[in-house]
């Protein structure tokens, strides 16, 4: 208590009188499963609570802090199944009232949702779909970005390959339209930093994955030399099959082998242990990046609410946007969102799957604001300079 009290002079907080009535802070969130095409090698079931246990999670956290100035966050949680309507539950929420959301869906819904939505004094948080075009041509003022775009994770690969002077790149591509989407980002963030694709290659194995793995990829990564070998499968179908195969020894990087993201149970530094094991006592399992996105927009919401003392939507909103918002985040760093695309900067980690490697941005690559603007689209480069009016 006396720890929590001190903490609250520090930042400069006062305790609101006693006759301020207790104010309710009220978040939505939504998440749609997806049926997954089967893939040849022997993945692991993602768990059916991805998401929401991160929104959990900090929901306590809000709490916590907001009993002390009289605020109560609640959340109100909606998974919805593929073919359901989506827009219905959406109008459903805002007319109970709901007007911050937390939205956990692939692109292609987030997109529906946007462009059906008509409501204006809304804020959305996309908690869960990657794409680049989200951050540049289907920018919209309701929207802000807690999950990384892959622009941001393949810079960051790109930096720590670069630095370690791995610059030629041999590409396998999968056929899925997310792989695409992947390697055309490894392709800008190679151009972006000095690396080049000396050979570029479609993974088109047959239905034995492991017969097909012995055979092909010996043959498939003969020919030009190169540093490593990066692999383009978001789905998991293929990649771990890359590793210790090639023809000659060379390390793997991309969606397998070293890969980028937001958060991985191996981090453990500036404070990231006790989240790990707070979330893995409350949901049994480890965090992911999905989890970790969704507790960054719902604390997100009780870090605004906590500095400005409000539940104004318009306080909040303005507030989260400002150059004063700073989200203590596990990472080394303060976390803070673009103004030109409503990105959150965070650093990323690249990871192996028993040991973290390191995290991006890595020392060396400069900016003249904030190291953090390295990793995806800067201001310059931005098509969305109207984001914010």
């Amino acid at each position: 208590m006396r720890f929590l009290l001190c903490l609250i002079a520090v930042l400069g907080l006062t305790f609101p009188t006693s006759a301020k009535q207790v104010e309710t802070i009220s978040i939505a969130f939504v998440s749609q499963n997806v049926e997954h095409p089967p893939v040849l090698s022997n993945l692991i079931e993602p768990p059916d609570d991805l998401g929401v246990q991160g929104a959990l999670l900090a929901l306590q956290d809000n709490n916590t802090t907001g009993r002390f100035l009289k605020q109560k966050f609640t959340l109100e949680t909606i998974t919805l199944a593929e073919d359901a309507n989506l827009q219905q539950a959406i109008d459903g929420l805002i007319a109970k009232g709901h007007n911050l959301f937390v939205l956990d869906l692939p692109s292609v819904s987030l997109q529906s949702v946007l462009k059906q939505t008509e409501h204006q004094d809304l804020l959305f948080f996309n908690s869960r779909a990657p794409d680049n075009a989200l951050r540049q041509q289907a920018c919209d003022i309701r929207l802000l970005h807690t999950i990384p775009s892959r622009a941001m994770l393949t810079d960051a690969l790109a930096q720590y390959l670069v630095k370690k002077r791995w610059k030629d790149w041999f590409l396998i591509q999968g056929p899925h339209d997310d792989d695409q989407k992947f390697a055309t980002s490894l392709k800008a963030s190679a151009r972006k930093y000095g690396a080049k694709i000396v050979t570029e290659k479609i993974w088109n194995g047959g239905r034995d994955a492991y017969r097909s793995a012995q055979a092909e990829i010996p043959l498939l990564t003969q020919g030009k030399d190169y540093d490593i070998l990066m692999v383009a499968d978001e789905l998991g179908d293929f990649g771990e099959y890359m590793i210790y195969r090639t023809f000659d020894p060379r390390p793997v990087a991309g969606t397998q082998g070293l890969f980028p993201t937001a958060w991985y149970w191996t981090q453990e530094q500036w404070g990231a242990l006790q989240l790990q094991n707070r979330f893995k006592k409350q949901a049994k399992r480890p965090m992911t990046a999905r989890d970790y996105a969704a507790w960054a927009a719902v604390r997100t919401i009780g870090e605004a609410a906590t500095r400005t003392n409000s539940k104004d939507f318009a306080t909040l909103n303005h507030f989260m946007r400002s150059q004063q918002f700073e989200l203590a985040g596990f990472k080394g760093r303060k976390l803070s969102y673009r103004p030109w695309n409503g990105q959150l900067r965070q650093p990323i980690a690249l990871t192996a799957a028993h040991s973290l490697v390191t995290q991006a941005p890595i020392e060396g690559f400069l900016h003249r604001y904030s190291e953090l603007d390295t990793l995806g689209f800067d201001q310059p480069e931005s098509k969305c300079k109207e984001f914010i009016k």
